[in-house]
């Protein structure tokens, strides 16, 4: 495996990492009632579980 596979691998790991993280904060600034509704945060952690962020992407693989 080269360099630059390795650095366009991580950077594809990082963009997906920030993503979620994105998408969960924006989830939870919805009122609780909505979260609720779309079963936040329960169906999140049963299908990710707790290893996800940044942690997840560094040096996982």
């Amino acid at each position: 495996m080269s360099i630059i596979s390795s650095i366009g691998r991580l950077a594809a790991e990082f963009n997906a990492a920030r993503a979620r993280y994105q998408t969960e904060r924006t989830i939870r600034s919805l009122p609780i009632e909505l979260q609720k509704d779309i079963g936040w945060p329960d169906a999140f952690e049963k299908k990710v579980g707790r290893n996800h962020g940044v942690g997840s992407w560094s040096g996982s693989k």
